[in-house]
């Protein structure tokens, strides 16, 4: 925890030097572009979690940010990775230290941070308020306006836009304010206010008004800021990354994308059920009412439990009683005849237990087929997860293809080319192919959808 008592044009250098670090002054120290990027197939992200950005409810990854992102992967072609972190400070130095490639998250647009970052066209803009609780008794607050703040305290995330401009507006108006920095991100602060752990705090308009719908209890009417650009974040040298996500934001406004996934985040009037929901992972840690179940099964498979239940929500999104127009049944979506082949009947698929072992059961068989040939645990992954999308025989063909080829039998990236390539005469009528004819598209897909899912949970939940 960080304790400032601010009123000094000295302490502009201390929040200079303390905020970043003296190896993060150099801006143009890691040379990472679109070029880089493309060649990686990849965009790191690094954001916070909370009930507006980044969350996920009943299995699904949601979010502000996070839907921003995932429109811009697929306008630039590429492969999303989102980091999550707790701390503003840590994330702006994962950036510089090219840990990430782009911050993603409502940042406000000051001169300070101008000379460390280069920011994308605004996102929206906001005024900073204080957030504090309104007494019950008498119906009031502590602070009115901002000469109010005078020797309070206030709690700030850690290398946050917040501290600088309550230095500014003690510099300003000659007033003392007491500033506690700490790694907590803004909400976990507004959450700390709402339950009478701290007094006050300084965030947004926007997530202020969001978390009012939640904790009626809390007064954000006192404004600390003119109205301020927020946008993302890249280092200034990433000039290309950077023109290509200003290309991007530029359509999502022409289109009114951004407009919508803005009223649709921070207007949401379903927001307390969500948040209030068993579901809601921030809060509960829960992806389903099944979490148990697939904790004790994927213990015998030998996989992350996060792994396996996003494995289910793609199959059924977590419904007990999802069938198929094939005739698949449960969680994990299995045909009858599959089922009797390690003993379940289709009766009893329909229970939740019943037809997550027998999943686990044909899982740890497709697994056991392929370690021969895939001996790296986390590469063979994907091919278990493709040979229980689309059969294991198109899997060993595209295998057997890539081998022919002179590709890697034992790379996802080299196999997964000549699944797709079964759908045509020259691959699927080769000698070699045993099991003729077959549309790879979604099953590569469907890889693709399981890991990414994966991703989210590891982001939001806890391993055990």
């Amino acid at each position: 925890m960080r304790r400032i008592a601010i009123g000094a044009i000295v302490l502009f250098f201390w929040f200079l030097f303390t905020t970043f670090q003296p190896d993060l002054i150099i801006p143009n120290r890691v040379n990472i572009d679109m070029p880089q990027i493309k060649q990686r197939g990849r965009l790191v992200v690094a954001t916070i979690y909370n009930t507006v950005d980044y969350f996920v409810y009943k299995g699904t990854p949601m979010g502000f940010q996070f839907e921003m992102l995932r429109d811009y992967a697929e306008y630039s072609g590429l492969e999303l990775e989102i980091l999550v972190r707790e701390d503003v400070q840590e994330i702006t130095k994962m950036l510089v230290e090219g840990k990430c490639d782009v911050v993603a998250l409502n940042i406000p647009v000051t001169s300070l941070y101008k000379q460390f970052f280069a920011f994308t066209t605004p996102l929206m803009t906001a005024k900073q308020v204080i957030v504090q609780r309104i007494d019950t008794v008498e119906k009031k607050v502590g602070i009115n306006n901002i000469y109010d703040l005078n020797n309070k305290t206030i709690v700030v995330p850690r290398g946050s836009a917040y501290a600088q401009r309550l230095n500014n507006l003690a510099l300003e108006s000659g007033i003392k304010i007491d500033v506690i920095e700490v790694p907590e991100n803004e909400e976990q602060l507004i959450r700390m206010v709402a339950s009478g752990e701290i007094d006050y705090t300084v965030t947004t308009d926007l997530l202020a008004n969001v978390n009012q719908k939640y904790f009626p209890q809390l007064h954000t009417s006192v404004e600390v800021s003119f109205p301020q650009n927020l946008a993302w974040a890249v280092r200034k040298n990433s000039t290309e990354l950077l023109l290509s996500l200003n290309q991007f934001i530029s359509v999502q406004k022409q289109t009114s994308r951004l407009a919508i996934l803005r009223n649709k985040y921070y207007q949401n009037q379903w927001a307390s059920y969500m948040v209030n929901s068993d579901y809601f992972v921030l809060h509960t840690g829960m992806l389903s009412p099944y979490d148990d179940l697939i904790r004790k099964y994927s213990e015998e498979l030998g996989w992350d439990w996060r792994l396996l239940a996003a494995l289910i929500y793609e199959e059924s999104n977590f419904n007990a009683q999802s069938k198929s127009h094939r005739g698949a049944i449960g969680l994990m979506q299995l045909l009858p005849a599959t089922a009797l082949l390690f003993g379940a009947d289709t009766v009893s698929l329909l229970k939740p237990a019943m037809n997550i072992a027998v999943g686990v059961k044909y899982l740890k068989w497709l697994d056991n087929k392929f370690k021969p040939l895939v001996k790296h645990k986390e590469e063979r992954i994907k091919f278990v997860l493709a040979a229980y999308n689309i059969g294991i025989g198109h899997v060993f063909d595209a295998q057997m293809l890539a081998k022919k080829y002179g590709k890697s039998m034992d790379r996802w990236s080299d196999v997964r080319e000549f699944l797709l390539n079964k759908r045509y005469p020259k691959y699927y009528s080769d000698p070699i192919v045993k099991f003729g004819q077959c549309w790879g598209e979604q099953t590569d897909s469907y890889v693709s959808s399981v890991l990414s899912a994966y991703m989210h949970y590891k982001n939001l939940t806890s391993s055990r």
